[in-house]
């Protein structure tokens, strides 16, 4: 009977986890093309709007108003067809920067999960596990979820006449490692779309370059006299996807290891938590 109501919970704790990553899903696939019709649109209406152009005619020869912020978004616009893929990245990359973000605070809870772990010890070494799971449900953060689902076990062994004191500690250890794998991967989720952008968006700028560079080359070659105005063009479109290419990239690579670097924290809180647990358990209970 004991064995049935432990599998129905595991049961209902990992359907509980797959609604947020069925959402996450979602959300990574509209996200996406979403990004990049914005993104599109932006470089169509926004930066090659005619009135950030002189006369308001845009087109090879064109020239950007000479101030205010047309200027710059003229300019922008002259950057070449690899633009507003770059504009279109970098949307997608702050899109799950913020998505990020918002989780990862969530995550870490209302208190830190090493301070989380010094009340439970507490509380344990007082043999008041209600009061170490009302800390749990105020922590609200995954250390505070591992814990909860590892002393709701544990609360379950103190009064269990089958199992001796290792089965006992080994269950409770199952218990939070099976909670443990439900966490991680939701935290870590999307993180893929940072990483591959800090390669991509270098990438696609160096290709714009390219592009303005050999368009430069060209315009040198010509007969006769150089075109300096097509040499200019070309230079300054190489430099635009430049600019937008290593300041996507930047971004991306900043805020993947910021996320990494607190997802290290809140693993190494989980692993200390499933320690005093299992501690606490064998010296309280032998």
């Amino acid at each position: 009977m004991a064995e049935t109501k432990t599998t129905v919970t595991a049961g209902s704790a990992k359907a509980t986890s797959n609604q947020p990553k069925k959402s996450s899903n979602v959300f990574a696939l509209l996200a996406v093309p979403i990004c990049i019709v914005i993104g599109v649109l932006f470089y169509i209406f926004v930066l090659g709007s005619p009135d950030n152009f002189q006369g308001g005619i845009k087109g090879a020869n064109a020239h950007p108003v000479e101030e205010g912020i047309g200027k710059w978004f003229a300019t922008v616009y002259q950057g070449g067809a690899i633009v507003p893929i770059l504009i279109s990245v970098l949307l997608i990359c702050v899109t799950f920067v913020i998505e990020r973000f918002l989780y990862i605070t969530k995550a870490k809870g209302k208190f830190s999960g090493a301070d989380l772990v010094r009340r439970v010890q507490f509380h344990l070494a007082n043999k008041n596990v209600d009061a170490a799971l009302a800390e749990c449900d105020k922590q609200k953060g995954s250390v505070g979820n591992v814990m909860k689902a590892g002393l709701k076990k544990y609360k379950e062994m103190i009064t269990n006449t089958e199992l001796d004191t290792e089965q006992k500690i080994l269950t409770i250890k199952n218990e939070i490692e099976e909670t443990t794998a439900l966490e991680l991967p939701m935290m870590e989720k999307n993180l893929v779309f940072l990483s591959t952008i800090a390669s991509v968006a270098t990438l696609l700028g160096l290709f714009g370059t390219v592009l303005g560079m050999i368009k430069s080359f060209s315009a040198m070659s010509a007969g006769g006299a150089p075109d300096s105005a097509k040499l200019a063009l070309g230079i300054s479109e190489a430099l635009i996807n430049t600019a937008l290419g290593i300041g996507t990239s930047a971004i991306a690579i900043i805020m993947y290891n910021f996320f990494t670097t607190n997802i290290d924290g809140i693993t190494y809180a989980i692993d200390e938590s499933g320690f005093t647990l299992t501690q606490s358990f064998a010296a309280n209970h032998k």
